[in-house]
């Protein structure tokens, strides 16, 4: 806590728009922009690579919220304060942080998968910022931090090596996904059927378990949508990342929305449909995945034929 004291002296105005912004680099909604775009338009497998790296993650960081309930660090020091408009998105358990492991995992996936220097410089600039704003804004301590580092640089250089070779291996590639869905699940199992203390179940805290049970649920969903996004890519899509930048545009921000559509249209009648269940959560998710994974990428073949020059 020392630290964060420390930290906590050094606020100013300016220092707190900067890491608020910068914070929002770790968020769940830049991951899955960035990763489907590179999906779609930069290189398929660097997209796999980094979602199924985030993915994995995500599993590894909310087992470990679960398994030690970490509280946060105003809750530990009633005298410490944090920046307040960190506060909404610092709900549940301290330890680890998810937001640096997201944000190292995706940046530090980037500057693993691409050589050149300014955009490795780029990423791993951010792969610092963003750890560090966690803890000037006051919502992690340095261990929340560092664990999150570790786990994340360890799943990137463990996971380059196998997706280089899943790029010419669907073996290594069924594999790598077989064993996302196997951790998934193992997590879902976790914290649907672990006994926890009693403590967990008290309404004031309550909601971190429900947090992590709807965590379970949506990451099953989209790892389940993983797999068919490669077996149908494999065998049907054989889409191509190329084209020309206007088109990029299209094809990234077209993707975006169609996803968002599916992700918000689905809620209502699949809720209804399941009765509210969590149930409902896994299945939308899955159908959002199938919807940015296979069914957009169909599109594709029709939009290489735009920006060529027609033949005479």
């Amino acid at each position: 806590m020392s630290f964060l004291y420390a930290l906590e002296s050094m606020r100013n105005s300016v220092f707190d728009v900067f890491f608020s912004i910068v914070t929002l680099c770790g968020e769940e909604t830049v991951f899955m922009v960035v990763g489907m775009v590179i999906f779609w338009c930069i290189d398929k497998y660097q997209g796999y690579f980094l979602l199924s790296i985030g993915f994995i993650g995500t599993v590894i960081n909310q087992f470990l919220k679960m398994l030690f309930r970490v509280p946060r660090p105003w809750i530990r020091d009633p005298n410490f304060t944090i920046v307040k408009t960190a506060e909404d998105a610092a709900s549940g358990y301290s330890f680890p942080s998810g937001h640096t492991q997201t944000s190292v995992g995706l940046f530090g996936g980037i500057a693993r998968w691409n050589k050149k220097r300014s955009l490795r410089i780029a990423m791993l600039t951010l792969c610092v910022l963003v750890p560090f704003s966690r803890m000037y804004l006051g919502v992690h301590t340095p261990s929340d931090v560092i664990v999150s580092i570790l786990l994340a640089t360890f799943l990137v250089f463990v996971g380059y090596p196998l997706f280089k070779r899943a790029e010419t291996s669907p073996k290594t590639m069924f594999a790598i996904l077989l064993t996302l869905i196997a951790v998934v699940l193992a997590f879902l199992c976790f914290v649907c059927f672990y006994p926890f203390p009693a403590e967990v179940y008290e309404e004031t805290v309550v909601h971190n378990l429900q947090s992590a049970q709807k965590n379970a649920f949506t990451l099953t969903g989209c790892a389940f949508g993983l797999l068919l996004t490669y077996a149908v890519d494999i065998t049907y899509t054989h889409f191509d990342t190329k084209a020309v930048w206007w088109v990029q545009v299209l094809k990234a921000v077209g993707g975006i929305m169609a996803v968002i559509l599916a992700k918000e249209g689905l809620r209502a009648p699949l809720d209804a449909l399941f009765a509210g269940s969590l149930a409902a959560r896994l299945v939308r998710y899955f159908l959002m995945v199938v919807v940015g994974g296979v069914l957009w990428p169909m599109t594709f073949r029709w939009f290489s034929a735009w920006g060529k020059p027609k033949k005479q």
